[in-house]
């Protein structure tokens, strides 16, 4: 039996990096902070929480994709391991196209 990859789980939260209140998403998984976009390294696969890190993901970079608008590239202040995520709808937009630019 294939194990399920992707977990609801859309909460609020506080940002540990910025204070700024981050609400639900609503039609997906809330990983991440709609202003600073900084996240927690909490996650072995989207929303199980199953990661005992919990270390600090910084944003280092973002990539267009026609099908998924941004996609997001961190890096673990704890471990040092990289994870992507998809950019959620109400994402600081000028901040995702400077990371873009950055990119290259």
């Amino acid at each position: 039996m294939q194990k399920k990859r992707f977990t609801k789980n859309d909460s609020g939260f506080v940002c540990r990096n910025c204070g700024a209140e981050v609400p639900p998403l609503s039609y997906s998984s809330r990983d991440h902070c709609r202003v600073c976009l900084c996240s927690l390294h909490v996650d072995i696969d989207p929303g199980d929480r199953a990661n005992d890190c919990g270390g600090l993901l910084v944003p280092v970079s973002a990539e267009p994709d026609p099908r998924k608008g941004f996609v997001i590239n961190y890096k673990c202040k704890k471990c040092g391991a990289s994870v992507r995520c998809r950019a959620a709808s109400d994402d600081d937009t000028d901040f995702l196209i400077r990371l873009t630019v950055n990119n290259g």
